[in-house]
């Protein structure tokens, strides 16, 4: 028998506005409790539920527009999380983890507990799973459930259950029979515990899970009981995902019973479904399950299309996995540069939009504990100020797109000029800062690091981003010493005009070293 439930109350509204044409709702901008979203975010999920992903994506835009309207800080985790996900879900890689990364480090940066931080981590968890972080993503779903459990919400607890319960199903449906049975044992136990809580909400996504369950532990006919209300439901809300588990779930157990060719089309229904919503996980899973049927029913065909839409959601997967390894590059780089005393998300929110770099901000945070560690160590602190000549005519010449295409190959350039323990910034318009990370007691490393700079910027070929405009060079001034950030930079700004003045296309050192210390307060 199936554990009881409340009754499903009747579906709400049909999502039938279009997405662009929601205005203002006074919904979004109303204070929220842990797990609740506002009404753009509710929107934004029904429509991506329903597979009707082009109008998501353009009520996500004005969605992410909007900062979460609330001063809790593990609330606000919770919020960035879930957009974190529908960003995801909706092919937005670069911006989904951006999003998770500064949920996170909300969450690291404040005392997670409640059920804020239960609802936030529960969100977290399946977004790792999503992207192939498998064994962070099982640890954090277990702690979101203890957290839940702790903090007493049943809705919040039924949800982290749920998802944990999944999870387990997807191990559990990777293994042979002997190793899978106490993965799918651990699964039942975890989702009759949802259920028993009688949160209507998450009723048919606990349902179907269990209903998986079930059938990996032989209990067929409660699991086609399952398999068959999920779908029922889904088909009456126009919910994909219901159908697509509700079909999974009844192809595992015609498999069971021995009936391929009803297995075959259900699992073929499951994955077209999970494609409609393009959920990563469902897809990955469902297809190799179509595979390994179609392969017992000696069909090669139907084995090499399952497989081939199976490849599709790894490599999705996969260039998650990329995407993210080059932003925590960039993030450890940021954290060197800030003692790791915060995570890299946290860095990553005071960074310039245009270039990727650390901004005037990031950078004002971070060069204290730099030039303080380099103070301690007995080294040499060097700061390079850069400055793009005639900017304004490239501006005039190319116009501002283009500008803007230069100053993020300026970018480029200077990354590629500096050791990773550099810090550089975009400070402001068309000038940059380059703090050195370890000068060694070297006198001569940052003239050193600025001519490469200016011969890596007068050298390139800037002929695909500018045409025949004016090509950029820079003008640089350098300046060292056991100073601040204020006092390097007033006194490589000083050489710097020097180089403007002597003609552009060159680098200024400032030499008076011991007076440095007296230039913020002169200029």
């Amino acid at each position: 028998m199936l554990p009881s439930c409340l009754p499903r109350k009747e579906a709400g509204a049909q999502c039938d506005r279009l997405a662009g044409s929601v205005e203002t709702e006074v919904e979004q901008d109303k204070p929220l409790t842990a797990g609740q979203l506002p009404e753009w975010d509710q929107e934004v999920r029904r429509l991506m539920g329903a597979g009707r992903l082009a109008e998501a994506n353009v009520l996500f835009d004005k969605v992410v527009a909007h900062h979460p309207p609330t001063a809790d800080q593990l609330v606000r985790a919770s919020l960035l999380v879930s957009r974190a996900v529908a960003a995801w879900r909706l092919g937005r890689i670069p911006l989904a983890l951006e999003l998770a990364a500064e949920g996170w480090t909300d969450l690291g940066s404040a005392n997670a507990e409640g059920p804020a931080a239960a609802y936030a981590l529960g969100l977290l968890g399946y977004l790792l799973e999503g992207i192939g972080n498998r064994r962070a993503a099982l640890d954090t779903l277990r702690m979101s459930v203890r957290l839940a459990r702790e903090a007493g919400d049943p809705e919040i607890l039924a949800a982290n259950l749920q998802r944990l319960g999944g999870t387990l199903n997807f191990r559990a449906a990777e293994l042979r029979d002997d190793a899978a049975r106490p993965v799918f044992e651990e699964a039942r136990l975890v989702l009759a515990e949802g259920l028993r809580l009688n949160v209507e909400s998450r009723y048919r996504a606990l349902l179907g899970a269990y209903g998986r369950a079930l059938a990996g532990l032989g209990e067929l006919a409660a699991a086609a009981e399952a398999g068959r209300q999920v779908l029922r439901l889904g088909t009456e809300d126009e919910d994909r995902w219901a159908i697509a588990v509700g079909e999974w779930v009844l192809a595992a157990v015609s498999r069971a019973r021995g009936d391929l060719i009803d297995a075959r089309t259900r699992a073929a229904r499951a994955v077209a479904n999970a494609e409609q919503i393009n959920d990563v996980s469902l897809i990955l899973r469902f297809s190799q399950d179509l595979a390994d049927i179609c392969a017992a029913l000696d069909d090669p065909v139907g084995e090499a299309e399952a497989l081939r839409r199976s490849v599709a959601a790894a490599r999705t997967a996969a260039d998650t996995l990329r995407e993210g390894l080059g932003q925590a590059m960039e993030q450890r780089r940021l954290a060197a540069a800030a003692q790791r005393l915060a995570m890299a998300a946290q860095e990553a929110a005071a960074r310039d939009p245009l270039t990727g770099l650390v901004n005037r901000l990031g950078l004002e945070r971070t060069a204290p504990a730099m030039l303080a560690r380099a103070a301690e160590d007995g080294r040499t602190a060097w700061l390079v100020l850069v400055d793009v000549d005639w900017f304004k005519s490239v501006n005039d010449d190319a116009g501002h797109a283009a500008g803007d295409a230069a100053l993020r190959q300026i970018a480029q350039l200077l990354r590629h000029e500096c050791r990773s323990d550099d810090l550089v910034a975009r400070w402001a318009g068309d000038e940059f800062v380059v703090l050195l990370g370890d000068g060694s007691g070297d006198r001569d490393a940052g003239p050193v690091v600025a001519e490469r700079i200016r011969a890596s910027v007068a050298g390139h070929d800037w002929t695909m981003v500018l045409g025949t405009a004016r090509q950029p060079t820079v003008s640089i001034g350098v300046a060292s010493g056991p100073a601040g950030l204020d006092e390097l930079f007033a006194a490589a700004d000083l050489v710097l005009y020097q180089a403007k003045r002597q003609g552009r296309n060159r680098v200024a050192v400032y030499q008076e070293l011991d007076d440095i210390s007296q230039l913020a307060t002169e200029r």
